[in-house]
């Protein structure tokens, strides 16, 4: 049975982990990307930290939405998915889409990294969106879509900001 570990190291960032871990478990049981077994470790981060990871282990000092790394499963470890709880609230707004929408489609793209899928070509880019539009259409079909906000931030459409 895979287990799920979540870090939050941003302050006011409302969520239910057991929501959470109830899409993460959805994810795996649907069984279309499967990802490597073991314990999958999500992190929901401010820019700045991942900021800080995306130069030490990728050699990108720009900011980024989301990074994967891959596990090991002789340590029973499937992967570490961090987001970037910033860049899903500015970028939300710009696309006028809720947080948790934004929040899930990282963690959807994320762990379509870890079940093999890139997005570094034009054709993988296609792939990828396709894969994640399916992921996000199962998740919302089923009501798994994780309630996300960041303080007095309202989750949905921001219009006039």
């Amino acid at each position: 049975m895979r287990t799920f570990a979540i870090y939050c190291e941003v302050p006011g960032l409302e969520f239910s982990e057991s929501a959470l871990r109830e899409t993460l478990l959805a994810l795996d049981q649907m069984g279309a990307y499967p990802i490597p077994d073991g314990e999958l470790s999500v992190a929901l981060l401010g820019e700045e930290t991942l900021q800080i990871l995306h130069g030490k282990f990728l050699a990108d000092p720009e900011p980024t939405d989301v990074i994967t790394f891959p596990g090991d499963p002789e340590e029973d470890f499937a992967g570490e998915i961090c987001i970037s709880v910033d860049c899903a609230v500015r970028c939300g707004q710009e696309r006028g889409i809720g947080l948790s929408e934004e929040l899930t489609l990282y963690l959807v793209h994320g762990w379509l990294h870890l079940a093999g899928l890139g997005d570094g070509t034009e054709e993988e880019k296609v792939t990828m969106r396709a894969a994640e539009e399916r992921l996000i259409s199962f998740l919302r079909g089923r009501c798994l879509i994780p309630d996300f906000a960041v303080g007095d931030q309202p989750d949905g459409p921001v219009e006039g900001r």
